[in-house]
């Protein structure tokens, strides 16, 4: 399954009118703000929550004994080889 991004670009003079407006979007909808500043130049506006799961992929994916594991674990998903385990209350 692939999850889509939605995108959102602006110029600096209108983020600068609508600063809030634009991180609401980002914040509650989140969509990704991208700010152009010229030709091939700009910059990226993501969410915390959104930051902060792309790190955790990039960390998940940095090594190839992990990136292994992954794949293993979804292939046994997509076979139906998973059980369900309740966690322990604390």
């Amino acid at each position: 399954m692939y999850k889509f991004f939605i995108m959102i670009t602006t110029t600096i003079s209108d983020f600068r009118k609508d600063i809030k407006k634009y991180f609401d979007k980002v914040t509650s909808d989140f969509e990704t703000l991208i700010i152009n500043r010229g030709k091939d130049n700009g910059v990226v506006i993501i969410s915390l929550d959104e930051y902060n799961s792309l790190c955790a992929t990039q960390h998940e994916l940095s090594t190839k004994t992990n990136e292994q594991r992954l794949d293993a674990a979804i292939d046994k998903l997509r076979k139906g080889n998973s059980f369900k385990k309740d966690l322990l209350d604390q």
